[in-house]
């Protein structure tokens, strides 16, 4: 399988206030994804991945994270949703860290705890450029709608390798399959907000106590 990439990025700069941007274009034998990313955007989206609900969820991480996020995707959705699901992850992580850049002057660290009715997801996490995933969601049916529920796993395993984040995910409370997942995006969305947002008091440095992420 071959794969190609295009990037396209901006860094932000603390002197001239640009917006940080990145558009990445990854093509395989099973997809062809584009995101465009603005981290100091007001949380607009168009996402068209062919998955609706997957759709949904990247409403919610551009909605409540303040993130400009544009998705075109087009994949073998004949055999199933699991290679679009995984490759609209690779091709958004690539785009974060791209985006960041070398991670100048942000807070670096978020963490945020997400109620949907009786569902409670926590999420923390750390632009660290080291990835990990700790997922902690029982959720309790197999899907959502058409939406197969352990692609939950698998977007947020290709998010993080390619954002070369550390994410820690823990339900601590939901019955409901999709208030489970909701709540678990509309966390991301918001620890990232967090994450992201530069520190004034940094003036540019990176965010460690090596000098280097």
């Amino acid at each position: 399988m071959q794969t190609t990439n295009r990037q396209v990025n901006s860094n932000y700069d603390q002197s001239t206030k640009n917006p940080r941007i990145a558009t990445v274009h990854r093509t395989t034998g099973e997809t062809d994804v584009q995101v465009t990313i603005n981290l100091d955007g007001r949380g607009t989206c168009t996402a068209a991945t062919g998955i609706p609900f997957l759709d949904h969820m990247l409403h919610q991480i551009a909605s409540h994270g303040l993130i400009d996020i544009d998705v075109q995707a087009k994949g073998d959705l004949e055999i199933d949703d699991h290679h679009t699901n995984e490759d609209v992850g690779i091709t958004l992580g690539q785009a974060f860290n791209q985006a960041l850049g070398d991670r100048k002057g942000i807070v670096r660290f978020g963490n945020f705890l997400a109620p949907l009715d009786e569902a409670l997801v926590q999420v923390a996490l750390d632009f660290s450029g080291r990835p990990h995933l700790s997922y902690g969601l029982q959720i309790p049916t197999q899907r959502v709608g058409t939406y197969d529920t352990q692609l939950v796993r698998e977007f947020f395993v290709a998010l993080v390798n390619h954002s070369q984040m550390t994410l820690h995910i823990r339900q601590l409370d939901g019955i409901n399959s999709h208030h489970i997942i909701e709540a678990t995006f509309k966390a991301f969305a918001r620890a990232t907000r967090l994450a992201v947002e530069i520190d004034p008091r940094r003036a540019g440095l990176i965010p460690s106590s090596k000098g280097v992420l």
